[in-house]
């Protein structure tokens, strides 16, 4: 007599194990270290090794801007190392200064793109007018996302995404002075070399959980969205109209 089969009513399925978050306080640590590594790079010949304040700038809002968008990214490696240590309670303390800091950043970014629009300066080969297009559009990145980000800080899996995004827009003027034919003095293409931070989260997202995060997806849609779509921008007459009267307003 042949034996039946008893088969489970609710067979349970074999599900492969995911990372998680188990690694995001080395992964966001390494990354803000990478990033403070980058800036430095980029601005070490003509600002941190010229002596910071003593580095002959062109102006004193210069000046500031630089001073306040260091401090961004020391706050960055401070804020993802006390997470990393457990710290949590500093954390959110330094939160609320960084979010004040961030606006001290976009008011002083806007004020030092129109000091350099007023002395008609930039990148070679690429006139005053345009160029402003970029830093303008930087800050309108930088202020969103990290706007978003304060609204998500009780998420912290989307919070951090956020932030590190928003960073990432911050990068092309570090890129842009790297010694490397690439990308000197080219926004065009730092840009597209700091897009490597965003490549690196998204393989991040789907090593640790199979899944690109949310907030990963559209933060990093948005910055390369911007950033793609201000170059045919800022070669219209309506920009330079607009930079026009920027310029002679500082003036």
């Amino acid at each position: 007599m042949a034996t039946p089969v008893v088969r489970p009513s609710n067979p349970t399925k074999l599900s492969i194990a995911v990372p998680g978050s188990r690694y995001d306080h080395f992964f966001f640590s390494t990354m803000a270290l990478v990033m403070l590594a980058t800036v430095f790079v980029g601005f070490a010949h003509t600002y941190y090794l010229a002596g910071i304040f003593h580095a002959p700038l062109p102006s004193l809002i210069i000046h500031l801007h630089g001073a306040a968008f260091s401090c961004w990214i020391l706050l960055l490696v401070a804020q993802t190392s006390f997470v990393s240590t457990g710290r949590v309670d500093i954390h959110r303390k330094l939160g609320i200064a960084g979010f004040l800091l961030a606006c001290l950043m976009v008011t002083l970014g806007v004020l030092a793109a129109t000091d350099s629009l007023r002395r008609g300066t930039g990148p070679t080969g690429l006139d005053a007018q345009f160029f402003y297009v970029i830093p303008m559009t930087d800050m309108l990145i930088f202020a969103t996302l990290v706007f978003c980000a304060f609204r998500c800080r009780s998420n912290p899996p989307a919070h951090k995404r956020l932030i590190l995004v928003a960073t990432t827009g911050l990068l092309i003027a570090a890129i842009a002075r790297w010694p490397f034919v690439l990308v000197h003095r080219k926004p065009m293409m730092a840009a597209l070399a700091s897009y490597v931070f965003l490549v690196i989260l998204v393989v991040y997202d789907l090593w640790s959980t199979r899944k690109v995060h949310r907030a990963t997806l559209w933060a990093g849609a948005f910055l390369i969205f911007v950033q793609q779509v201000r170059i045919p921008i800022g070669k219209t007459a309506a920009w330079h109209a607009f930079a026009g009267w920027a310029q002679s307003l500082s003036r």
